[in-house]
Formats: C-alpha cells, structure tokens, sequence
C-alpha cells in the first residue's frame, strides 16, 4: 500500500513520569504526550474537563470595552444590529448573540449576508442599508477582521462596530470600537483556536459578569449559560477548529446540551438529520447537523439557519429544518457534480504533477467550492484552490495540507489578488480573471518552497506501534475519557509492532473484510469497513494500522480491531 505510516516516538523519560504523576498506564501517558500534553496538570483538565477550566474572558484585548459599549447602548436604548457569515459558526455566533441580547431586554436586528450576491464580510450596501434603520452598534460576528474600508464607512454613518472573530488579523480595522479575536497580536488570551461562535460565548459570559455585578437580574431569572453551549458545539465542530485546550470543555458540555435540546430549531434540525435520543457525537454533528444547517448559505440563504436557531414555535421551526434538509440534498448534487469536472480538468491538463491544485469555472457554484477542495486536497494531497468564475473576477476558496499554512501561502501572492481571509488550513480569495495565471503560478512556488517531496505522500498518523497484548479492556476504559474527537484530538490510531499472521479471511456483505491476527497469546478479530478489496491481495502476514473497539453484539462483548490501513510485502 502506498502510504507514509508516520509513528509518533515519544520520549520514554516524559512517558514513565507523566505516568507516574497521573497514575496512568504509560501507553495512556504516550498518547496525551502525542497530543501536546505533557505536565499532569494539562492531563488532568485533558482526562477530566470542567466548565471552570474556561479562562477569563476579560483577559481577551478589548473586551471590557465591548462589554461596556455594549451597556451603554441599553442603557442609552440604542439599536443593535448583528452581522454574521452564513456558515454554521456565523449562524450560531449569531443566534447566540441575539438570544442572549433578547435576555438583557434588548430587541437587536441581524443580518446575513447572501454568499452568491455579496460575498463573504461585510458589505458597503449592507453597511447603509443597516445604518439606515436607525443602528447605533454594530456587532460583527465571525467576520469583520479584514473589512477595514466598510468598518470606516460604519463610522461615517454614524455606527460604532464590535467585531467578533477568530480569523488570522490582516490589519486592525482601527475604527473598530472594539476587536475581539484571539489571533490579534496584541490579545493575551491563552488559547487561539476559538471558533467565531466561541469568541461570542466569551463575549456573553463576560457580559453576564458585569450585569451580575451591577444586580441587573435581581428582580428577573438570569440566563444559565449552559444553555448556550449547544450552540457553541454546533458552531465549533461545524468549523473544524482544534479540539483541545478549552474548545475540548466547550464542545463536551456543549454535546450534552445539544442531546437534550429544548430549542424547537435544533430539535426539528436533529428530527431531519436521522438522529433520535442517543449521545450526540462530533461525528453526528460534523456529518448530519452541520451540513444542513449550512446549506442555507451554501443554495439559498443563510438567514435560514438563525431563523431556524431562533425558531420558538415548532411548526415554523419544522417548516426550515425541512427547507434546509432540501437544500443540502440540492448541495450534494451539485457538489457531486462539481468534483467530477474537478477531476476531469486535472487529468485533462496534466496537473497530477503540479505541488498545488489551482482551478477555475465559469460553471462553478461559489457555495460548494470549499467542500469540494477540501476533498480535492486530501485525494491529491496538495494545497488546493478553486475559483468560481462570474464576469471579469472570482471567488475562491483554499484548502490545505499538514505542513502548509494556506493563508501565509496567500500572503505571499496577495499583488495578485483583490482580496484573501482566512488561517491556517482554510481561506477565501477574490481575485480577477487575468490574474488566475499568474496566480497559479505565484502560489505553485509559494508552496514548493515550504513543502518536500514526503510532504505529499498519502500519510497515516499512527499514535503508538503496540504489541497486540497491550490492548487491553483497562485501556479502552481510558480511551473513553478521550473522546470529543476532532481536530488535534482524532480517534487513536495504533499499529503492530510487526507482521503478523493472518487467517480465517472473510467478504461480508458488498465491501467489508474481517480476518483473524494472531498476537503472541491469541488471535484478534479485525474488520476493516469498505475495505472488501483486500481480500484478493492480503499476504500471510500483515501489519496493521486500527482502532481498537469493544463491539456489542446481541449483548456480548468482545475486543475488536477496526482497521484503518494495512502493510504487507510477502506474497501469499
């Protein structure tokens, strides 16, 4: 198989002391090591998270001043109006914002911009239309960090701005009234990886803070801020942001919260999506909830998805959830449609060859053009772009790979751009239709100079190689106290130590395969889902790339491993 199998070495000293301090087997200790944890009191928050691991949102640069602009205005009964991106952390950014500002007595305004007529950001039409209904405030959510221009006319028209976000910082729109984002870097907030819609939760826990101080709910029921980490999950999962540090706390109340939902949208969104009563997983999130939730911004508009998060009575929030299922049943088709002409384009012009993926259509559909990358670059294993083409200029959006930070790659080609945002592994351009040559060929060097040839080998990240006997009952009990699962935090993949024999080889069903490996003690059973192909070519040893899982069935239980990849060079 031609894979890189990249094998994390941990440190055999930092394993048996971390071991050591938090009275865990070592092979636990080596995974928390291959996942940047390496004191035991960043393991005991790992293994164990509470809310009061959240930091203090104050110590996010400006944030007391939005706070109190914020006050001012309902003290002052100033219009509030809120600005968010149309994907699933925007919507939930907004939703959140707007709820919660409804708890304080406020009745603010919001607005999503349309993806296909406006664009990503803020928009000079949307900034007057806004103005012209009377705002005083302007509150920017996942957005806003790049929009100096329309920050100044917002100014101009009277509006004082708070933008709320969490992409990479350009430059300081500095007529902002207040900017928060952790990526600033003046910001002293700990963690960095916030989504937009955990930028906003700080917001509001700050908020709730200073309220609380000044007795504001003493005669009225304060809002539990539990109750809006569904909201934070959704948002952050959906945006694929690191699991960890205190997105790892945010996400795990915030699955719970979301299991027992009482919002009519969610719970008429989860009705859609297939999911009934069980635990909600990232997974059920990442792949149901979220796609559908954003393929109101993706087809038609992402108002939907704050109509639906706001919904109160079920009978409308059962009317968009339905709306919103349709329409990422009509995303699918055209993004089925798109990755076939993708692929074709690729092989017609020969760029298997090229270290990055740049392309262009005037048939392409904007809202379905970063999904599209994003399966380009991990089928290709090259930082990918593609533009969607209308008159004289094109949207694009980026994608990368491990090793490669897109933005900064765009950076270094911004002479031939209009206009780029994003971080590390996604981004958004514009850029003008004679310039996509020579941009291609600006970003292929941008990404030859950072990237080697192993950089694009098709890679399997194996947390340890184990001897098959180290996979014990004890240790899928510790590997229970590891899930969320997402980025920076996947499901543990570990390998053999060697080859190993094989027998008893078995097709169930159309593509699944399941054999036997026989360890020093016994034999373990191995499935491999989609994988049926194998059966012709397995050798009689193979080393194993898996999961290791306990499967439960008609109530019992026994060790399986699920297998994620196989090596193997002897013939049968």
């Amino acid at each position: 198989m031609n894979m890189r199998w990249d094998v994390f070495n941990c440190p055999a000293p930092l394993k048996e002391e971390l071991s050591k301090q938090l009275d865990i087997p070592p092979l636990v200790a080596h995974l928390l090591i291959k996942r940047g944890i390496t004191t035991p009191q960043d393991g005991q928050k790992f293994l164990s998270p509470v809310l009061h691991h959240l930091y203090n949102p104050f110590l996010m640069k400006d944030m007391d001043k939005g706070v109190e602009r914020i006050i001012s205005a309902l003290q002052k009964k100033e219009q509030i109006s809120i600005y968010g991106d149309y994907d699933a952390d925007g919507i939930t950014a907004c939703a959140l914002l707007m709820d919660f500002l409804r708890s304080m007595g406020i009745k603010p305004s919001y607005y999503i911009p349309h993806r296909l007529m406006e664009g990503y950001g803020l928009n000079p039409e949307a900034v007057k239309k806004i103005a012209a209904q009377g705002t005083k405030l302007l509150i920017c959510v996942d957005c806003g960090i790049s929009d100096r221009e329309e920050i100044q006319l917002a100014r101009q028209l009277g509006m004082d701005t708070i933008v709320v976000d969490h992409h990479e910082v350009p430059a300081l729109p500095s007529l902002a009234y207040a900017v928060l984002d952790p990526l600033r870097p003046d910001c002293p907030f700990p963690f960095k990886g916030l989504a937009g819609v955990g930028v906003a939760f700080h917001l509001v826990v700050a908020l709730r803070s200073r309220l609380r101080e000044s007795a504001f709910w003493q005669d009225s029921q304060e809002p539990n801020l539990r109750c809006y980490l569904d909201l934070v999950a959704l948002g952050t999962i959906a945006d694929i942001v690191p699991l960890v540090d205190i997105n790892r706390v945010l996400v795990m109340y915030g699955l719970k919260e979301l299991k027992d939902t009482v919002r009519p949208g969610l719970i008429t969104l989860k009705e859609v999506s297939g999911i009934g009563k069980e635990e909600i997983s990232t997974g059920h999130v990442a792949f149901r909830l979220a796609p559908r939730l954003n393929a109101g911004g993706r087809v038609a508009t992402g108002q939907l998805g704050v109509e639906l998060l706001l919904a109160d009575a079920y009978g409308r929030a059962r009317s968009i959830a339905a709306e919103l299922d349709q329409a990422n049943r009509e995303r699918q088709g055209i993004e089925e449609r798109l990755y076939k002409e993708a692929k074709e384009d690729i092989e017609r012009d020969g760029l298997q060859g090229q270290k990055s993926l740049v392309l262009s259509s005037d048939a392409w559909h904007p809202g379905v053009i970063g999904i599209v990358a994003s399966k380009l670059a991990e089928e290709f294993r090259r930082p990918t772009i593609l533009i969607a083409l209308e008159g004289d200029a094109g949207k694009g959006s980026a994608r990368s790979i491990a090793g490669f930070h897109v933005y900064e790659g765009l950076q270094e080609c911004e002479e031939h751009l209009l206009g780029f945002g994003g971080h590390k592994y996604a981004a958004g351009l514009k850029i003008s239709r004679d310039k996509i040559e020579v941009f291609r060929d600006s970003f292929e060097e941008a990404v030859k100079r950072k990237l080697g040839d192993a950089d694009f080998m098709p890679t399997i990240s194996i947390d340890a190689a184990v001897d098959l006997e180290e996979i014990t009952p004890e240790l899928l009990n510790y590997l229970s106290f590891f899930p969320p699962y997402g980025s920076a935090n996947p499901r543990p993949i570990f390998s053999t130590k060697e080859k190993l024999p094989i027998h008893d080889i078995r097709i169930l069903g159309k593509d699944t395969i399941k054999f036997a490996l026989r360890g020093k003690q016994r034999a373990y059973e191995v499935i491999g889902f989609g994988m049926g192909s194998l059966g012709a070519q397995l050798p009689a040893e193979v080393r194993i790339a898996f999961h290791p899982k306990m499967n439960d069935w008609q109530g019992v239980k026994r060790l399986q491993l699920e297998l994620r990849a196989v090596e193997a060079d002897k013939e049968r």
